[in-house]
């Protein structure tokens, strides 16, 4: 029976049924509350706010579904809050199974789903701004924060508060393990919402933890704790490369005995590893070594996390990125260091970031005892085995040369260790901001806009210092608004008790969906249809108006800088003066000028896009200019280790390409581009489109994301097979028309490209690359049901056309490889 199933049928039910009924549900599944979380439940179920400050693996989960569930009872809606969307989608199916779909809505900005649900997932923004947008009407009785340290978030943190402090009718419960000193909380909630507000904290941990700190090098440490029955051991790394390389490193260690690795191949069965990534992942899983950080393909961290679950990894490697939100059950966290770079300077770590990743250590359910472990710094260690090697003689210990840190090296020892184990959280500091869009959600809602936005700015969490500023930084926004004439005072108060109004109209949740979408609509009627580059130039304003992918665009920048400078260098041009220039060279940014006076022009009417910058760039239209492969685009940019931010980024290119442009304002070429850019993501891996489909789609019952890939056959989708063909074609025809007979013979060694390119060039002088010579009119198919026969005609100058590669499609190898498997007969006249 669903937890549906036991809600009480009065409304107005006693706490202690609606308490009993919950327990009982849980009580037929073999589960036992703990302690803290009937504490915890007794105080949700009493109306009361809570603040859970318990640790990792008591049980936080269970007491948020049960304040979902005293909120059912009582007929209120109730919002689930997480930091990532991916974490907002994990509970979004758990609680679908817990209480039905159509108990369960989700809301993140990128997916809408069910939003008149009485249970509803969402991103903190997402609540943040419903918050703003409605106040104290709002229709929410109750608000779930997880994860509630990113309250300190610097970038991020006003989504924590500005709920608390609008909200004034809500029950509150703020969860997390790593809160620290929670009193000026507990005061404020009850000073806000008239509700008593209790906290559960130092609750004793399940399982308990035993912390220890080695002076051996790491593989003799690891190597230990397989024989002493610590594995599965977490080895954190504060890098992705750390992470890999140190996984490659233990490839030595024998990890797994045949018995294990025969059911870890059983348990990959025919998964597919896609990518070169993949497929060293694929020899370390198989060895019993795991690798796990935000930078993977999403089924690749699936099936560690699967691997790990099953028992059936010895060790994982990985960044710090575990700490939230991540099902793994972890034997022992080892760390490699105590210190980070946090993209400033090198620091220690701080106690919630301690606490946040050694939390991961023992898992209730999987293990009676945790381990903590702490590695001295490598320079530390071989100087303590050579010492020890030396023995105690004066004066030969005199004379070692010992070993220094590296240069910027922040060190650490066993009284660092020592006091973060000790250590209190950090308290969590305010970081409410002001911006146009919030300025814009409270003059549009009903009521006096100056007393709410005094409200705002005077009550909220921050100290007087701040608070002075950001009353300064309100006046000036609400200033412009007034001169841009988006704004108007009211000599009345109108029938909804407004003192100003706006002049314009509010795109319908303007600011719980992208924020620069309504500008990309605007600015894609500005294009024209005619064009050659048009299906392109529609791609580069959609890329316009997404985040940032930094290590992608970094990639480009590097990659523009190497060929700036080779030129450079050709030309003869001084190191001094290739230096300056070099600042000049940037990665490639299309169709900017138009971009962004089009933003300036756009945003004087419409000043809550001021809060976002359009931002130029090109990922999609560079790979499909540059005919490529998911593969050929990782390998040219060397970004292996951040396959799943470049597969998540193609993803979000595709579904706001898919619903963001009218159907009017949709050519054949661009059905083509977004039907091409669509399977290619699907086939690198299928589950970020699958999950994204299902949500738009929901009928039936919800499934989270599996292990089993269900990836369609690539030649199904007729229409964007033929686009990967002629991609695959055009990519010859490109590194033809630069003569990198190398490359071309890589891709199909049985062709002499040298004598076939120079007899080309005895009847023309160059090979066209332009929009014609990549477009449909020149690829020639002849369908047969097991093969394609294809003609890729090559542009030449006098058009004649007489000039063509031949090759054949393999259809049956091109779905069992997601791609489209060409086989080259030669570059021919005809």
């Amino acid at each position: 029976m669903s937890l549906v199933d036991r809600l009480p049928e009065e409304i107005d039910a006693d706490p202690d049924a609606i308490f009993d009924a919950f327990v009982e549900w849980n009580s037929e599944r073999g589960l036992t509350l703990y302690p803290a979380q009937e504490e915890a439940l007794i105080e949700v179920v009493s109306g009361n706010n809570l603040i859970l400050a318990t640790p990792t693996g008591s049980g936080k989960s269970l007491v948020a579904a049960g304040a979902h569930f005293a909120a059912l009872t009582r007929d209120v809606r109730t919002f689930y809050t997480a930091p990532i969307k991916a974490l907002v989608s994990e509970k979004f199916f758990d609680l679908c199974a817990l209480f039905g779909t159509e108990n369960v809505g989700m809301m993140t900005g990128d997916a809408s789903v069910n939003p008149g649900a009485p249970i509803i997932c969402c991103t903190a923004e997402i609540l943040a701004n419903v918050a703003l947008r409605d106040g104290a009407k709002a229709d929410i009785g109750q608000v779930v924060m997880d994860e509630f340290h990113f309250y300190a978030e610097p970038d991020r943190g006003w989504a924590w508060q500005v709920p608390l402090l609008e909200l004034p009718d809500v029950q509150f419960i703020l969860m997390s393990a790593t809160l620290g000193d929670v009193s000026r909380f507990e005061e404020d909630l009850t000073r806000r919402t008239g509700r008593s507000t209790a906290v559960v904290k130092n609750a004793e941990r399940p399982v308990p933890l035993v912390y220890s700190y080695r002076m051996t090098p790491l593989h003799e440490t690891l190597e230990e704790m397989l024989t002493t029955n610590q594995a599965p051991v977490y080895v954190v790394h504060f890098t992705q490369a750390a992470a890999m390389e140190r996984a490659q490193a233990l490839m030595s260690i024998n990890m797994s005995t045949k018995t294990e690795k025969e059911a870890i191949a059983a348990l990959i069965g025919n998964f597919r590893f896609t990518t070169r990534f993949g497929r060293a992942l694929s020899r370390l899983v198989r060895h019993g070594i795991g690798v796990h950080h935000a930078g993977m393909l999403p089924k690749y961290r699936r099936l560690v996390e699967r691997l790990a679950q099953a028992g059936l990894l010895k060790v994982i490697c990985g960044t710090d990125t575990l700490g939230v939100g991540v099902n793994v059950p972890i034997r022992t966290v080892l760390f490699t260091a105590l210190s980070k770079y946090d993209g400033n300077k090198v620091r220690r770590l701080r106690a919630r970031e301690f606490h946040q990743i050694a939390g991961r250590a023992g898992r209730a359910g999987f293990d009676t005892i945790g381990y903590v472990v702490c590695q001295a710094p490598d320079h530390v260690v071989e100087n303590e085995k050579a010492l020890a090697k030396i023995g105690d003689d004066p004066k030969r210990r005199r004379g070692y040369a010992r070993k220094k840190p590296p240069e910027g090296f922040v060190g650490w020892s066993e009284e660092t260790f020592e006091k973060l184990q000790s250590a209190e959280p950090e308290p969590l500091n305010s970081r409410f901001k002001v911006s146009n869009a919030m300025l814009l959600a409270v003059i549009n809602r009903p009521g006096d806009c100056y007393a709410a936005m005094k409200h705002l700015l005077t009550d909220n969490h921050e100290d007087r210092k701040w608070q002075r500023r950001h009353i300064s930084q309100a006046i000036a926004i609400y200033r412009s608004l007034l001169a841009g004439g988006v704004v108007e005072k009211l000599a009345e108060p109108d029938d909804q008790g407004r003192m100003a109004r706006l002049t314009v109209d509010l795109q319908e949740d303007f600011a719980l969906n992208q924020a620069l979408s309504t500008f990309a609509l605007a600015t894609l009627e500005l294009l024209d249809m005619e064009s050659p580059n048009y299906a392109l130039d529609m791609v580069s304003i959609i890329e316009s108006i997404l985040d940032d992918p930094r290590q992608i665009l970094s990639a480009q920048l590097n990659k523009a800088r190497g060929e700036a400078v080779a030129q450079m260098k050709a030309d003869g041009i001084e190191y001094e003066e290739r230096m300056e220039l070099l600042n000049d060279v940037t990665y490639p940014m299309p169709l900017a000028d138009l971009l962004l006076g089009a933003y300036e022009t756009y945003r004087r009417g419409h000043p809550w896009v001021g809060d976002y910058t359009v931002s130029p760039k090109t990922v999609v239209r560079d790979m499909y200019e540059r005919a490529m492969t998911f593969a050929d685009y990782i390998q040219f940019y060397e970004l292996a280790r951040s396959e799943g931010t470049v597969l998540r980024y193609l993803a979000d290119a595709y579904r706001t390409l898919s619903r963001t442009i009218p159907e009017h304002l949709k050519t054949e070429d661009l059905i083509d581009l977004i039907e091409w850019l669509g399977e290619l993501v699907r086939q690198v891996d299928s589950s970020l489109l699958d999950e994204w489909e299902q949500l738009q789609n929901p009928t039936g019952e919800l499934e989270a994301p599996s292990l089993e890939e269900r990836t369609r056959p690539v030649t199904a989708n007729t229409r964007a097979f033929r686009v990967l063909v002629r991609n695959a074609m055009f990519r010859l025809i490109e590194l033809a028309s630069l003569e990198r007979e190398q490359e071309l013979a890589e891709l199909a060694p049985d062709v002499d490209w040298g004598a076939a390119l120079d007899a080309y060039y005895d009847d023309h002088e160059e090979i066209g690359t332009g929009p014609d010579a990549r477009g449909p009119g020149l690829l020639r198919i002849e369908e047969e049901k097991e093969f394609w026969r294809v003609r890729q005609v090559v542009a030449d100058p006098a058009g004649d056309g007489d000039w063509g590669i031949d090759a054949q499609v393999d259809l049956g190898a091109s779905d069992e490889e997601g791609r489209a498997v060409v086989h080259v007969i030669g570059l021919n006249r005809l």
